[in-house]
């Protein structure tokens, strides 16, 4: 089974990347001071008139527990570096458990300028990730009129490992990232307005595993009038991990580390570097790498995002939901002995390791034979994989809400990488495009007139969102809202529009089946 970790390809060692883009670009910027009720931060104007500050830090936590917020600082920060990332087992870096720290980019540092507020949440899966990546740099997308934030928070086992199936000691411990996210929420809620931001116009948006996390955010009681918009990018939280299978996850977690589960000391006491070692743990449930995120804990979470139905808490939040065509050409190297050796011989049997729906892959393949009867076996592996992992669970959100009578707005990304056609549109092409950071290292969308004009239009649209919690404009081809009758769903390409049920035929064939969120 191929490994689906959101920005899987984006593993640079961002911190070094983005300072040394920010000396090229902006030379040595002049001071930029704000006080707020945190404290007196110094950031730097960049060219552009935009004001960034980073690396401010919103809390503190102990290994396992809950965080705690930062008091206010006596004295004047400088806010002019990333603050490290969450250890993970990637070459980004620095890493450090001390990772909770949060960046501001804004175009008007004034408490008037009451501009809507765009708190982005990294996508990796729960596993990997950082804020620090030059593809989510603010500063493009708060030219555009929005003050941006970016967040570091714990991950993997530090974020996620749910030990209050074992120790009454650990109660927050399976959504300590997600309590991460919330007090950076409640840090933006208190002093953004110093930096030009609405507190009552914030809008969370991630991509993958971030959108997974924007969503599950949703369902959590701490997070409540913190977000007034979400917006997700290949990435739902359907369910997730109960707590019998999270305890099963931590216990096959501690066996491989070789830690007793009646003595925690090693565990709290070991180098991160040997916490990380346990994450090779294969997965009880599942099987491969063991897994980590939220767990319904009956405290911090205390019933699943999406299922029966959305979260009551969630039904006043205007959505915006979406996904690309070719999710899975992220995942593998086109030119890789997996895609050469594709044939109709293992097909079925490449496509049955990634589904979570429990259909035959023998029907599956025969059907889309007899749809796509020109296709090549690895057309039809990416495009079935697509349909039936990474597009259903984006449906089914967006299919609850249509029934809840809520609204949503739907989008599928068509437009396809100018670097590397052969990727298509590939999983979390869209975020250099919000972003702006095309021409970034790790987008790998190009940077051509076709690249430029498609970066404008889908910035246009998630602005818009942010502002009115609408994404429709006066001078674009109208949005409806998605319902079960048309399912309406903006197509971004070169020719953007509205198109109704687009895929219709795979999203029937899947829809057979129920749906199994990875890692529930």
């Amino acid at each position: 089974m191929i490994a689906l970790h959101g920005s899987t390809r984006r593993t640079v060692l961002a911190g070094g990347i983005a300072a040394a883009f920010s000396e090229a670009v902006v030379g040595k910027p002049a001071a930029s001071t704000i006080d707020c009720k945190a404290g007196r931060f110094v950031g730097e104007r960049l060219a552009g008139g935009v004001s960034r500050f980073l690396g401010i830090r919103y809390g503190r936590a102990a290994r396992f527990q809950a965080p705690r917020p930062e008091p206010a600082a006596n004295s004047a920060v400088r806010a002019v570096a990333f603050g490290p990332t969450a250890p993970q087992r990637s070459r980004r870096g620095p890493q450090s458990e001390d990772c909770l720290f949060l960046n501001i980019w804004t175009p008007a540092a004034r408490s008037s300028a009451r501009l809507p507020v765009m708190v982005y949440i990294h996508g990796g899966a729960y596993a990997f990730g950082s804020a620090t990546d030059p593809v989510c740099d603010g500063a493009r997308l708060a030219e555009q009129g929005a003050v941006v934030v970016t967040v570091n928070h714990r991950l993997n086992a530090f974020g996620y490992l749910y030990l209050a199936g074992i120790h009454p000691g650990f109660p927050d411990s399976g959504n300590a990232g997600q309590l991460d996210l919330i007090l950076a929420l409640l840090w933006v809620r208190r002093n953004i307005a110093a930096f030009g931001g609405d507190a009552n116009r914030v809008t969370t948006f991630g991509d993958s595993g971030g959108g997974a996390k924007v969503t599950t955010l949703l369902a959590m009681p701490q997070a409540a009038g913190l977000l007034h918009r979400a917006a997700t990018m290949s990435g739902q939280q359907v369910t997730v991990s109960g707590p019998l299978n999270a305890t099963r996850r931590t216990r096959a977690f501690l066996a491989h580390l070789g830690m007793s589960e009646r003595d925690l000391s090693a565990l709290l006491t070991s180098p991160s570097e040997r916490v990380l070692e346990g994450l090779a743990a294969v997965d009880p449930v599942h099987g491969g790498p063991v897994y980590f995120g939220p767990v319904l804990d009956h405290a911090n979470l205390s019933r699943h995002p999406f299922w029966p139905d959305p979260h009551p808490q969630s039904l006043a939040i205007p959505l915006m939901t979406g996904n690309a065509r070719d999710e899975m050409r992220a995942f593998v190297d086109p030119d890789s002995p997996f895609v050469r050796e594709m044939s109709w011989d293992n097909l079925a049997n490449r496509i049955g390791d990634e589904l979570p729906v429990d259909v035959s892959p023998q029907w599956i393949v025969a059907e889309y034979r007899r749809q796509l009867p020109t296709a090549s076996p690895a057309d039809i592996y990416f495009t079935a994989t697509t349909a039936g992992r990474s597009w259903r669970g984006q449906l089914e959100v967006a299919e609850a809400r249509a029934r809840a009578g809520r609204p949503s707005w739907v989008y599928q990304v068509d437009f396809t990488s100018r670097a590397d056609p052969r990727r298509g549109a590939f999983h979390c092409i869209d975020l250099p495009l919000v972003f702006g950071t095309f021409d970034m290292p790790g987008a790998d969308t190009g940077s051509d007139a076709a690249v430029r004009l498609m970066s404008r239009t889908m910035q246009s649209r998630f602005l818009a969102f942010a502002r009115h919690g609408d994404p429709n404009l006066s001078d674009a081809p109208a949005w409806p809202v998605y319902d079960l009758v048309r399912r309406a769903t903006m197509v971004f390409d070169v020719n953007s529009r509205t198109q109704d049920n687009p895929r219709a035929w795979q999203r029937e064939l899947f829809a057979r089946a129920p749906y199994r969120q990875p890692g529930s």
